[in-house]
């Protein structure tokens, strides 16, 4: 375990400040769980044959007798949660972010350590891939406001409990053919989790992995629709990604859709990953709740706090992030409202113009309630019609009245109405 000296708490801080920027825009909340867990809920969402549960985990048994943990990773603590706490009757998604030191006894090496530290995004209780989008744009916009340059995604999807276990059978067959040119994990992996055989770094499991079957090619209708409107949003968001069809996870809990996000040389070619993430849909009933969709990310802060000195990267102003409040709301409906108006809210965001939004409601009548509630005066209409010829339409909620605007004016204009209202 390391301590974090002086010289690195200017970059934690830095790192720090635009999670917390970026998480205020999006309205995600931060939320804080504990150091120490119960073993079980780690030991149930993660994976028993996981690396992390068989290897790393610190798990002891208290002087009362509950085996618990020093928490491993965020995800399924933020969901535990959830569960615990009846978030399920709060307005879905439930977006939460978070910060802090986690544990793994990792083998000494350099840049891994024992205790480290880790921020993440969370959003619960929603399955629309709109979410996914959203979770994708957040970890890029903090790589690239952190000053990263070439950032690639790499996305995939590993299907979900209707079409991953017969794409397993297929792997697994093949795999079994190739036995004795794994390594001497993967051979224990092919009994236990023969998905996690695509996640692993040996040079001779990579040959293998090259002409592995891919599980694209074997995805069901559901999870085919899915991971084709979150393509969508990204082409709609022109984010800089690539389909990479043997992208795992390495824990369990994980569906569906999954990411990272790389640096890569001038020529192109992979430097390292600097974030994670994914769907994972079934982590609630692993852990004894009612079935709720998640999707999500994090990124270790030592491994960015160290590209960032050895570029010596700038550290930005050091002022703390306003949680302002919108004066805006921005209501879309329909698909290509959806991913037009996700690029615009990047756009606002670029602007610095707080924008509270809804995109994963369809209906009209309850965005505008939302916008009510909220006490927002102006709300940005996009529908269909409004996406296809490239205009918005702008309703007072005080007075009723309605104007058009071009789509390319919209923000310089709603920054002159903010501007003379103050």
């Amino acid at each position: 375990m390391h301590d974090v000296l002086p010289e690195d708490q200017t970059y934690f801080k830095r790192i720090q400040r635009v999670v917390e920027s970026i998480a205020n825009h999006y309205s995600f909340d931060k939320i804080e769980t504990p150091i120490l867990e119960f073993a079980e809920v780690f030991q149930k969402a993660v994976g028993d044959d996981t690396d992390i549960v068989g290897k790393e985990m610190y798990v002891f048994r208290t002087k009362g007798g509950d085996v618990v943990c020093l928490r491993p990773e965020g995800t399924a603590a933020v969901m535990r949660s959830y569960l615990e706490h009846g978030m399920r009757n709060l307005p879905q998604p439930v977006k939460l972010w978070y910060l802090g030191p986690f544990f793994r006894y990792e083998r000494p090496q350099a840049g891994r350590f024992r205790q480290f530290h880790q921020f993440g995004f969370e959003a619960i209780g929603e399955e629309s891939p709109s979410i996914d989008g959203q979770i994708i744009q957040m970890s890029f916009d903090v790589l690239k406001e952190l000053g990263f340059k070439n950032l690639k995604i790499e996305v995939n999807s590993i299907g979900d409990s209707d079409c991953s276990p017969y794409f397993k059978k297929i792997l697994t067959s093949y795999l079994k053919s190739k036995r004795s040119s794994l390594c001497s994990d993967c051979q224990r992996r092919l009994k236990e989790n023969p998905l996690r055989i695509l996640d692993c770094k040996e040079e001779k499991c990579q040959i293998v992995k090259a002409s592995a079957p891919q599980i694209i090619d074997h995805l069901c209708e559901k999870c085919h629709a899915h991971f084709k409107q979150v393509l969508e949003f990204l082409d709609e968001l022109e984010l800089p990604y690539t389909l990479n069809p043997y992208l795992v996870r390495g824990l369990d809990y994980y569906t569906k859709t999954v990411f990272e996000i790389v640096e890569t040389t001038e020529e192109g070619q992979t430097l390292g990953s600097l974030i994670g993430g994914g769907r994972y849909d079934n982590l609630a009933k692993i852990l004894g709740g009612v079935s709720t969709p998640g999707c999500g990310s994090a990124a270790g802060m030592e491994r960015i706090t160290n590209l960032m000195k050895a570029r010596e990267m700038d550290l930005g102003p050091k002022r703390d992030p306003k949680n302002v409040p919108a004066q805006i709301f921005l209501a879309q409906l329909g698909q290509l409202a959806k991913r037009k108006g996700m690029k615009l809210f990047e756009e606002f965001r670029d602007a610095k113009i707080p924008v509270a939004e809804s995109f994963t409601k369809d209906s009209l009548k309850s965005q505008l309630r939302a916008a009510n509630k909220m006490g927002i005066k102006w709300v940005l209409i996009f529908g269909q019609k409004e996406a296809l010829e490239d205009f918005i339409i702008l309703r007072d909620m005080d007075t009723g009245v309605q104007q058009e605007i071009k789509l390319d004016k919209v923000v310089e204009e709603m920054k002159k109405k903010i501007t003379s209202k103050k």
